[in-house]
């Protein structure tokens, strides 16, 4: 998620070719989350889940609290994590995973790099949460495409898929990430990007360049889940988009215009699984239960279609009055249909200090999380019986 205004790009179609992928692949070892279908398998049985996502614990310095996090999150049933394997700086200071001095940039190995994800993950792990990592943001909240492009002396955010020095110096970092985890069950899946898009969007960011269009981000996420999958036969792979559409060009999130194509993205063999988010209010759709409901089940019939399963990765209202009338809704078009997990954004503990509110966050503590969060997700568990 990028909490600031969203921003709308344009695109130039152009053709391009996926691979259709099959329905299953071969099954990972003890502890690993594969796909059975339209649904996830773990160790023989179903997997279906609610979870969360908590980027800040992925730059929280108390070890303590990381793992009291992750303990309450599965005390709630909460039984996946999506958190940032990332931090591009090029000043480096506090937890930071890659830092850049002009064209290089340097994996940080420390204790305030990868070895406090090491922290993470191992905290994960003893508490039983899966988690969903992501490699690179789209926004320039901790780095992300742009740090890349214009370290390199791009000039445009989607030089960040189609230059070879731009995925070079990408391909290194997740090199580095990927290897270091790629034995541990701890983790469900590797995450390509949060929320690619042609354009950064707002403030200082890159905008796109003029052939920018939906194969440009699929062509990518091919050749990166690929990449991905030579080093690493153990885990999941997704794209992390918000499942944007390119079929109805009157309506924004179905137009393609930020150069996402769902359906189209879903059939690389490569991709595990799609990821979709929701934010009606931040598209600009007054709405929100009704375009929810009908983005829930639309995405559900494209992982029938397809035969993979999908996500609801990220969903939010930014008033608390909105989630209680609203939530109930989503939870029910999500229970009633061919949905894989949700994933609400974001998860908030009051006894750790500096868990943020974002206005989206719900709180483990709030009057309305066992009716939004608690209830919803223990109906989701109880599938996997």
């Amino acid at each position: 998620m990028r909490v600031s205004t969203l921003l709308f790009s344009s695109f130039v179609a152009l053709a391009g070719t996926v691979t259709a992928a099959p329905t299953d692949l071969s099954p990972r070892a003890s502890g690993f989350v594969q796909r059975s279908g339209t649904h996830f398998a773990l160790d023989g049985k179903n997997f279906y889940f609610f979870g969360t996502n908590a980027y800040w614990l992925s730059f929280h310095d108390n070890a303590g609290d990381i793992q009291t996090a992750f303990k309450t999150m599965a005390s709630k049933g909460l039984m996946v994590c999506r958190v940032w394997g990332f931090n591009d700086v090029t000043s480096p200071s506090g937890i930071y995973y890659q830092s850049w001095s002009g064209q290089i940039g340097t994996v940080n190995y420390g204790s305030n790099g990868l070895g406090h994800m090491d922290t993470v993950v191992q905290a994960a792990s003893d508490a039983g949460v899966k988690l969903i990592i992501t490699l690179v943001n789209n926004w320039g909240d901790y780095g992300g495409m742009d740090v890349y492009v214009k370290q390199l002396g791009g000039s445009y955010h989607d030089q960040f898929y189609t230059w070879d020095t731009a995925k070079t110096a990408y391909k290194k970092y997740v090199n580095a990430v990927v290897s270091r985890y790629k034995a541990s069950s701890a983790i469900m899946a590797w995450e390509l990007c949060n929320e690619c898009r042609c354009a950064n969007g707002g403030g200082s960011g890159l905008s796109a360049s003029s052939s920018c269009n939906t194969w440009t981000i699929t062509n990518w996420a091919s050749e990166m889940s690929a990449y991905i999958k030579s080093i690493d036969g153990n885990h999941l792979v997704s794209l992390g988009d918000e499942g944007f559409y390119n079929n109805n060009a009157n309506s924004y999130v179905y137009s393609g215009s930020d150069g996402i194509d769902f359906d189209q993205n879903l059939q690389v063999s490569t991709l595990d699984f799609g990821t979709y988010h929701l934010y009606p209010t931040g598209w600009g759709y007054s709405d929100a239960s009704g375009m929810g409901s009908k983005w829930i089940t639309d995405h559900a019939a494209s992982a029938t279609k397809y035969g993979k399963p999908v996500i609801m990765e990220e969903y939010g209202l930014n008033s608390a009055s909105s989630r209680d009338s609203v939530y109930p809704t989503w939870n029910s078009a999500v229970k009633n249909s061919a949905t894989a997990g949700q994933m609400y954004w974001q998860y908030g503990d009051r006894s750790i200090s500096g868990s943020p509110d974002d206005g989206y966050t719900v709180f483990d503590s709030d009057s309305d999380f066992n009716t939004l969060i608690y209830i919803p997700a223990g109906e989701m568990n109880a599938k996997n019986n």
